[in-house]
């Protein structure tokens, strides 16, 4: 029900058309995530693909591959085809969980409400089960059962590639780690997050447009969307990390500032933040205008991403 401030949305309809995309994407999920091996494929050790479905089913809103499928829907591109590579995003989104939760990185116990996979089994298949989501997430992707042209898998594969490799998320976890003995200032913050959170977010906005061959022009577009809701993602994930409890979130909370870590929430405060916040969805909103009302679940996930409270 809109009011008028740009965070205003509809939270039931949005949450229901979350849900559906998120079946969707889980039945995909289930499907690759088979004990059977593929063609290929010698054998599927019981363990490790225990290990990795408990990393990738246990839960969570399923929000970079809505941000896929709601891309591709602008270009009425939203079926089969987009639900692959919307769980081969989420593939390489749970790997990160999986090794950023390892005692090694953040070291945490609860994820999703649940035990961490490293606490559930131990932390070589917990190294194991990302490694295989990684390299599962390209196998979605290139194979043919992905019903796209040669040249769109091979596009969504690089761009995949460096959203996920140093140059993006792996390479903003690496700044994040050595933030500890350094901190950063506000660009390098900043330019922390825009890798560590913002890649994946910005490619599940632009593969929706590589999905249906859209011109560059709109790929471009949709990026900046990502990019601007990634930056609005991250500094809710502040907020929350700042005034949340663990049982809100289903994991631990209050470990940014325990450890010392720049964010920009603690540069600047809350009320900052949250004016900041309330003009990345006025911008990403605004870069879906020449949408129009086909744009509608894209403009409420903006919004949803600055409202939501874990």
């Amino acid at each position: 029900m809109a009011k008028d401030d740009d965070t205003a949305f509809d939270q039931a309809g949005f949450d229901e058309a979350l849900r559906r995309r998120a079946r969707m994407v889980e039945a995909v999920l289930r499907q690759v995530l088979e004990q059977r091996p593929l063609a290929g494929e010698i054998a599927r050790p019981q363990r490790l693909i225990a290990a990795m479905q408990h990393g990738v089913l246990a839960g969570g809103k399923r929000l970079r591959p809505f941000l896929v499928m709601e891309s591709a829907a602008l270009f009425s591109a939203d079926g089969e085809a987009a639900a692959r590579v919307a769980a081969a995003l989420e593939c390489v989104h749970c790997y990160s969980l999986i090794h950023d939760d390892l005692p090694a990185m953040d070291d945490d116990d609860l994820r999703r409400g649940q035990p961490t996979v490293h606490k559930a089994y131990d932390e070589a298949t917990a190294i194991l089960a990302g490694d295989a989501l990684l390299t599962l997430a390209f196998d979605i992707v290139a194979d043919e059962a992905t019903q796209l042209a040669a040249e769109r898998r091979a596009a969504l594969v690089l761009a995949l590639a460096r959203a996920a490799g140093a140059g993006g998320m792996a390479g903003g976890q690496m700044l994040d780690l050595q933030a500890a003995d350094a901190p950063p200032d506000e660009a390098g913050i900043i330019r922390l997050q825009a890798m560590k959170t913002g890649a994946l977010i910005r490619f599940a906005c632009e593969a929706g447009a590589i999905v249906a061959g859209a011109p560059a022009a709109e790929r471009e577009r949709l990026a900046e969307f990502g990019s601007a809701i990634g930056l609005a993602f991250q500094l809710a994930d502040d907020l929350l990390d700042l005034t949340a409890d663990a049982g809100t979130m289903g994991k631990a909370t209050g470990k940014d500032a325990a450890a010392g870590k720049a964010t920009l929430a603690a540069l600047h405060g809350e009320d900052w933040a949250r004016r900041q916040l309330a003009g990345l969805v006025a911008q990403a909103r605004a870069l879906l205008e020449p949408y129009g009302a086909h744009a509608a679940m894209l403009a409420d996930a903006a919004s949803f991403v600055a409202a939501r409270n874990k």
